[in-house]
């Protein structure tokens, strides 16, 4: 009782403005006490307002009272300071609205440093220092301050739950152990602490390689970014290059086609002048014939007529204008028709060039690979009109609808020498060039059979090592009317499903997946092959009897 009673004189004597002993104290009208500095300081802010008031109480004062020192109150706090009171703690070790306050503490309270889990109170420092001292209680279990203590009391029984009910999964006291749940599954809470606990750090561990798993991600993203950006400013680059000899080249052309037309000018408009020089010239000398022989008409002497008469009538030999032509103004336009059909034909050019382009720009994927679709509609969603390349096909098939079908004749068709043709295998490539995900369907004739592939451009156009399917450079579905076999690199593998006239076939060429389907009214996986793609893929078909058609199918 005697230290709580200097705590309560140590407030008491202290400053409400600066919370430390009162130094030179003076004491206001209203009764209450203050340093002369701070009361003073405090003041000197209200000047403005010429309205003073009390700090602790807010009653008014007017006008600014003047201040005397409470000598009784200077000698009291002399003399306590020699008995030994100490200075009132700082205002930041007394507890908040935020903080846990020390439960032993009376008047203002400090802020607690420990909280007890079997005592359920939280003390300072002060009132700390039993658990520090006392046998008994030196074992009690010490934690940060904590706010929720009271929610380990049973609301029930009144008592600390040190027990864990494991079949309600829920913390319960010893009295609740023995009445409503008894004959459950009970442990003491520190047991399935050490349980959970055990739980806790497997969670953990499986946290901190997914985080760890994450960032391995993220560096390889932050990897692809780089990559994709340094690869699209090379395409930037390389792309302004070669756009820009293209147009040096047409610039060229077009200042070559100047060059020659104001040559030819040139050379025109000088022979035209010359000629129009010399009949200028003839007319002059003809206007002048005709003025001396119209002067000799008049002469009345016979015979000097006749004398003169005989040279006067010859003429000269006229300039020979039988070969002017004079043309509907028609001269250069023949120049002009021909650079606009070139014109006509780059447009064409560029614009069949440019969707393979645009579909190889829009088909750059930098994220992981796209599930593989599970329904036909999903796959539809990456089809690809498929027409075949003429310069590629073997001169026994007939190309029709539009370059979209090819069959097996027995004559041979009438194709120019090329030297992208197979030559020895009834083989055909498909103009389009295939990279990103694409999907398209094969519609064959189930007379005899046919290859359903896809090919690297720069595979052989002659000999064994050019069978789709019997080299490194390609891959083939061998439909049959009995079976189907997937061929690489030489090797067949035998293909289980269902027949049908209809093929489809998915290619994700980044994630190196090639898979072939039977289509009828649903699809079924015939076989999926996983590899590297180094190339573009051309898609290609290769019939062995006369007669068998394959057509890629519209599929939009």
């Amino acid at each position: 009782m005697a230290q709580q009673g200097v705590q309560l004189d140590r407030e008491a004597f202290s400053c409400s403005i600066c919370l430390d002993l009162l130094k030179d104290p003076v004491t206001i009208p209203c009764g209450h006490s203050y340093c002369m500095s701070c009361i003073k300081g405090f003041w000197d802010e209200e000047d403005e307002k010429k309205i003073y008031s009390c700090p602790q109480c807010g009653q008014t004062l007017t006008p600014r009272p003047v201040l005397g020192k409470n000598t009784m109150l200077a000698v009291l706090v002399e003399q306590l300071k020699k008995t030994g009171l100490q200075a009132a703690p700082a205002d930041h070790c007394y507890a908040g609205p935020e903080d846990v306050a020390c439960g032993v503490c009376t008047g203002r309270k400090l802020k607690a440093i420990k909280s007890c889990l079997v005592c359920l109170a939280s003390y300072c420092e002060k009132h700390l220092q039993p658990h520090y001292d006392v046998v008994l209680l030196k074992k009690h279990k010490l934690v940060d301050p904590s706010k929720t203590l009271q929610e380990n009391i049973c609301s029930r029984h009144d008592e600390v739950m040190k027990m864990f009910c494991r079949t309600d999964q829920q913390r319960i006291c010893y009295l609740c152990s023995v009445d409503e749940h008894k004959g459950h599954d009970t442990v003491p809470a520190a047991a399935e602490r050490t349980e959970r606990q055990r739980e806790l750090e497997v969670s953990r561990h499986k946290i901190q390689q997914r985080i760890q798993d994450r960032q391995k991600n993220v560096k390889l993203l932050q990897q692809e970014v780089e990559a994709v950006s340094h690869s699209a400013d090379k395409a930037v680059e390389d792309s302004e290059k070669i756009f820009t000899e293209l147009i040096r080249l047409i610039q060229k052309r077009s200042s070559d086609v100047k060059q020659q037309i104001r040559s030819q000018q040139e050379t025109e408009v000088s022979r035209v002048k010359e000629l129009q020089e010399k009949l200028e010239q003839e007319i002059t000398e003809l206007k002048r014939k005709d003025a001396e022989l119209k002067q000799l008409s008049h002469t009345e002497d016979h015979n000097q007529f006749l004398h003169n008469y005989p040279s006067l009538s010859q003429l000269s030999e006229p300039t020979d204008s039988s070969s002017i032509n004079i043309r509907p103004l028609r001269y250069f336009e023949d120049v002009t028709a021909a650079v606009s059909e070139l014109r006509d034909q780059l447009q064409d050019i560029l614009k069949e060039k440019w969707t393979n382009i645009s579909l190889t720009v829009t088909e750059v994927d930098v994220l992981l690979s796209q599930p593989e679709p599970k329904t036909r509609a999903g796959f539809l969603k990456y089809s690809r009109e498929i027409t075949l390349d003429p310069n590629t096909v073997n001169s026994q098939l007939l190309l029709s609808e539009g370059n979209r079908k090819a069959t097996f004749m027995r004559k041979e068709q009438s194709y120019s020498s090329h030297p992208d043709r197979f030559s020895t295998d009834w083989q055909v490539l498909s103009r389009e060039s295939l990279t990103g995900r694409c999907y398209w369907e094969v519609e064959w004739s189930r007379m005899g059979g046919v290859y359903v592939a896809v090919a690297y451009k720069n595979i052989s156009r002659a000999g064994n090592e050019s069978n789709f399917g019997h080299n490194d450079k390609s891959w083939a579905l061998d439909c049959d009317t009995d079976s189907y076999k997937f061929w690489f690199n030489n090797i067949s593998a035998p293909v289980s499903g269902p027949r049908s006239s209809r093929v489809g076939v998915y290619l994700d060429h980044r994630a190196g997946i090639l898979s072939f389907y039977s289509v009828s009214q649903t699809m079924t996986l015939l076989h999926r092959f996983q590899t590297t793609f180094t190339q573009p893929l051309y898609a290609g078909l290769w019939f062995y009897y006369f007669g068998d058609t394959a057509e890629f199918c519209k599929l939009k």
